[in-house]
């Protein structure tokens, strides 16, 4: 037999691997290979420690993936502000920094508690309650943001409207509910009846987060119905933190800004 000297190995192209990588769902790490391979080499990693490096990139590109998604998903109204902007010293009264700090801990989420913001046009209600939504989309919490009045038209048309149906589905699966601007229009008993179902139904499976012009007490005329009103707000509030806030325009105070 002769001693014939063993034949080379082949070489494994980068595409060849990152298309291996790729069949098997690791697409991020995959689009990286080259990159995570020259740092190995560079870095003289072991293998546990490339391991660790590949599944990092895969798993930070999954999570921006899935933020991107559910930050487009949540319907945030155009160019929101963060809350580094929101500053509460402007305000006479309702929340302090120390509140704002603890509320973007995000532990209401986890407990499945409400919030309620409560105060006159322009004093920062729906900046607080976006702000609070981006956090949480940035934490991997799924948000969903509607007006009362786009709420209501989802409502009344989800049976008869397929988008309407699609998003209606979206919004009872969320972890976070943003109901903007409750008070500004009229709804009708029908609609009223709806929400109370609505809201009953993300009862300790949701957090809510709610803006509104009226009092809390004042809900009553917004929804036509003081004996519905009292179950709502009985439900909400046991599991709610309220904000009354009251100060001058910050629309009109940063008219720049806007």
């Amino acid at each position: 037999m002769s001693n014939s000297a063993a034949a080379p190995k082949e070489r494994i192209s980068i595409d060849s691997l990152s298309g291996m990588m790729n069949a098997f769902g690791l697409h991020h790490a995959g689009k990286s290979l080259a990159e995570l391979l020259q740092k190995a080499e560079t870095e003289e990693m072991t293998y546990r420690d490339f391991l660790n490096a590949m599944l990092s990139c895969e798993t930070k590109g999954r999570n921006e993936r899935n933020r991107s998604r559910n930050y487009a998903m949540a319907h945030f109204p155009p160019n929101p502000k963060p809350l580094e902007e929101y500053n509460v010293s402007e305000l006479e009264s309702g929340i302090t920094d120390s509140q704002n700090h603890m509320l973007r801990d995000l532990n209401w989420v986890d407990a499945h508690g409400d919030l309620i913001f409560v105060g006159p046009p322009g004093v920062g209600k729906t900046m607080l309650a976006v702000g609070l939504g981006v956090d949480a989309v940035n934490a991997g919490y799924t948000v969903m943001f509607e007006s009362m009045e786009s709420l209501m038209y989802l409502l009344d048309h989800e049976k008869t409207d397929r988008k309407a149906g699609f998003r209606m589905k979206n919004i009872r699966r969320a972890d976070v509910v943003i109901v903007d601007e409750i008070g500004y229009t009229p709804i009708t008993r029908e609609q009223a009846n709806a929400f109370y179902n609505f809201t009953s139904a993300c009862y300790g499976k949701t957090s809510m987060v709610f803006t509104t012009n009226k009092k809390v007490s004042d809900w009553a005329e917004i929804l036509g119905d003081r004996e519905l009103t009292t179950a709502l707000l009985d439900r909400i509030l046991s599991r709610a933190k309220g904000y009354t806030l009251k100060g001058q325009s910050y629309r009109l105070n940063h008219p720049l800004e806007f």
